[in-house]
């Protein structure tokens, strides 16, 4: 299944709306006329043009493979007479474009690819063009900064986690070494059986004492005991692969749990995240 995300850009006053899937990003042409005079019928009157068509043609050559050549040399013919009729949805249908899609429904209208958009733009304003292009640039580069710093922050974990491996014991120990009645005892739930390794009780114990609280006992983890919780969400696979009983399983993750947490609790890279 495609996933969609959907952004607002505000042009001259008039709401634009960006629709990305795919890593391929359209941009309502429906919003775009809205504060034209001659509104929706300005698409249509633009998709009568013959230029029109045959840029439309020549996107789909170079980015649809099936694009169906035979249909639009039909309505390249008929381009330019009285009775020519051009619509997005019947483009689409009759050629395979993808470059133009049209919904009906609250949240539907017209989208065109960025490319085709931005030609749209040209003809219907080039002041409105140029406004377009420098919201949607400011768009992109803030999506770009968003994703540096989401990258910034996988690449400090993943030098943390090593560190992991090599850090002398610290002092303050955050988990603690469970006694002989939890680790004899059955926890059914695996996700249970990590808490209990790491934050010393159940979902269902950690709610009874935080009755107040939104969330579960996960919600309120440092990030050191994510890094941690993640590590062992591992670890307890890979032993539950190797035929290990729960109860053997709960004391390697708690030991676990504990020996990490010393090394994460000075480490200066993890600091510099909070």
């Amino acid at each position: 299944m495609v996933k969609s995300f959907k952004k607002i850009i505000e042009v001259k006053g008039t709401q634009v709306t960006v629709l990305t899937e795919d890593k391929m990003d359209f941009i309502s042409l429906s919003d775009m006329v809205k504060n034209f005079e001659g509104g929706s019928a300005l698409i249509e009157q633009w998709l009568k043009n013959k230029d029109t068509i045959e840029f439309l043609a020549i996107w789909e050559q170079l980015n649809n493979s099936n694009f169906n050549s035979l249909e639009f040399e039909g309505i390249r013919k008929e381009a330019g007479t009285n009775r020519f009729y051009l619509s997005a949805k019947k483009w689409t249908e009759t050629t395979g474009a993808i470059g133009i899609r049209a919904s009906a429904g609250r949240y539907g209208g017209t989208f065109a690819h960025k490319d085709i958009a931005f030609e749209f733009g040209s003809w219907l304003s080039p002041e409105f063009k140029l406004y377009l292009i420098k919201e949607f640039q400011r768009l992109k580069e803030e999506e770009n900064k968003r994703l540096s710093i989401e990258w910034n922050l996988q690449r400090t974990l993943a030098k943390v986690n090593y560190r992991i491996h090599t850090d002398a014991i610290k002092e303050n120990l955050i988990p603690k070494s469970l006694s002989k009645e939890k680790i004899n005892a059955v926890y059914a739930d695996e996700a249970d059986l990590l808490n209990i390794a790491l934050f010393g009780l159940t979902a269902a114990q950690w709610r009874n004492e935080n009755p107040e609280a939104r969330g579960n006992i996960r919600d309120y983890a440092t990030i050191e005991q994510l890094v941690v919780l993640s590590n062992l969400e591992s670890i307890n696979a890979m032993l539950i692969d190797q035929g290990i009983e729960q109860s053997q399983r709960l004391t390697r993750l708690n030991q676990t749990a504990i020996k990490q947490m010393k090394a994460l609790i000075n480490n200066k890279n993890l600091k510099k995240l909070k």
